[in-house]
């Protein structure tokens, strides 16, 4: 994903550029299409170019395109546009039909279009990317960095500018004032600390880089123009001397960033925000705010919609069949969790001979004698799950997000497993990111649900469209997403 926060105020105007350098390519690659096959442009041309700019520029935000892209490798951003595009052409396809457009639109115009877009706009971005990091590592366009502490985050901070040298930065050092050494000659290996808070000696490796002396001299290097950036890495208990240091910086031209404590980093969803005037840390919070939540909700809706015009023929074949080979009902209801915790029915394929669902509900284990021979083939395939698209169309579950539990585990488990319910600040999905890495089935064991809720929290905190798509296509191909599946 893209890495905010190490940019200078010029990246917006760049930013601004790209999006309308990318709206233009849009228009020509239409122009295009209509020079190939002989079209003439029109006002349905100009109408179809200017909705489909926008709707890309809508989704491409919500899915971070245009975000500095520094940190991330080329590959992750060429993806995330691919899958960007993937979610404008169905959109167009359906507005264009109601619109009647394809009336006055060439099918071999708009098909010409369609292919030529997405490699003008890839290509263009591959290019672009490609020159800068070209320019910064050849040390142009590069900016002076100093870091203030010796801690966690400001050696995460140190390693993730040396291995990223298209980010232009070059880090000139680091200061700390619980450090005493002879200055600028002395390496890191060669100096120990006074004692920390804790009682325990200061340990600096030595890939932080130079020792340059204490926040005095920090200040005075400042002042110097010595370097262009500071971070400052102290821990978020340290806020006196974090309010100091920033108080002395602002006596110089440096621009100052204050890096987020390493807890702070694991939080879900945790950015700075405002309420009023002041700013304040979002600690636990889900991605689908705003135009987020209305991509989901599309892409929920739109592959939603043309899953189930896939499966209507093989859901009836099923239903018949359980109804055939078994005694029972077709569909096994069950209660669990969904959106902040409130309590929801999901329906199921039944591929058992119970429907248990009340205050204790034994897992399925490997050769259980309640699963009928049809179920296990389902279950093994996840073709059981196949009726929670109807939850998905009515907006009760997503396709992609943590799987949802039977209310019985989720009583018990969130009494043994810190985090836990944080898994239901989404809605709660056919497949997840627990499920395509192998952490499905029966949970026997205290750290294999913990594994699960660990991806979980960590599909909320990295969601983007790209890793749903991923997800999908994981679902359907990967290896993995067998496991455990009895």
């Amino acid at each position: 994903m893209p890495t905010a926060g190490l940019i200078g105020s010029h990246m917006r105007y760049l930013i601004f550029i790209v999006r309308h350098f990318e709206a233009s390519l849009i228009g020509g690659a239409l122009y295009l299409a209509c020079l190939l096959t002989g079209e003439t442009w029109t006002f349905t041309h100009w109408a179809a170019f200017l909705f489909t700019a926008l709707l890309y520029s809508i989704v491409g935000e919500a899915n971070h395109i245009y975000g500095p892209w520094r940190g991330a490798p080329m590959k992750r951003e060429l993806i995330s546009m691919w899958s960007t595009y993937l979610v404008t052409v169905p959109v167009l396809i359906v507005a264009w039909h109601f619109s009647h457009a394809h009336q006055h639109l060439g099918d071999l115009t708009a098909a010409a279009w369609l292919v030529t877009t997405p490699i003008l706009l890839i290509g263009s971005r591959a290019s672009m990317r490609i020159i800068v990091q070209e320019f910064r590592q050849r040390g142009r366009n590069t900016r002076r960095v100093a870091i203030a502490g010796a801690t966690d985050a400001a050696l995460q901070l140190r390693h993730t500018i040396d291995d990223r040298p298209w980010f232009g930065m070059v880090c000139a050092g680091f200061y700390d004032d619980r450090i005493k050494g002879p200055g600028d000659q002395v390496y890191l290996e060669e100096v120990q600390g006074p004692s920390s808070s804790d009682g325990r000696l200061v340990a600096v490796p030595q890939e932080l880089g130079k020792f340059r002396g204490d926040f005095e001299r920090l200040v005075a290097d400042a002042r110097a123009g010595k370097f262009d950036i500071v971070f400052i890495a102290l821990p978020l208990r340290a806020e006196g001397r974090i309010r100091d240091l920033i108080a002395q910086l602002a006596d110089t031209t440096a621009t100052v960033h204050v890096v987020a404590d390493v807890l702070l980093s694991e939080l879900m969803q945790s950015r700075i925000s405002e309420v009023g005037d002041m700013p304040v840390f979002n600690v636990f919070d889900h991605p689908f705010h705003g135009v987020d939540g209305t991509l989901k909700r599309v892409e929920d809706f739109v592959l939603g919609t043309a899953i189930m015009s896939l499966i209507a023929i093989p859901m009836a074949i099923i239903a018949v069949a359980i109804k055939m080979t078994s005694k029972g009902p077709v569909l096994f209801k069950q209660r669990r969790y969904g959106l902040n915790g409130e309590e929801i029915s999901i329906l199921k394929f039944r591929s058992m001979t119970v429907a248990e669902d009340g205050d204790k509900v034994v897992q399925a284990t490997k050769n259980d004698v309640r699963i009928t021979k049809l179920g296990a083939f389902l279950r093994r395939t996840s073709l059981d799950e196949l009726p929670q698209f109807f939850h998905v169309l009515t907006g009760k579950m997503s396709i992609v997000g943590p799987r949802p539990h039977a209310v019985a585990h989720n009583e018990q488990y969130r009494r043994l497993i810190p985090g836990y319910m944080l898994r239901h600040k989404v809605k709660p999905g056919i497949t997840g990111w627990a499920q395509v890495n192998g952490w499905r089935g029966e949970t026997d064991t205290i750290e294999k649900m913990e594994k699960r809720v660990e991806c979980d929290l960590a599909y909320i905190r990295g969601w983007a469209l790209t890793l749903d798509l991923r997800i999908i296509f994981l679902t359907v191909f990967g290896k993995a997403v067998r496991n455990n599946a009895y």
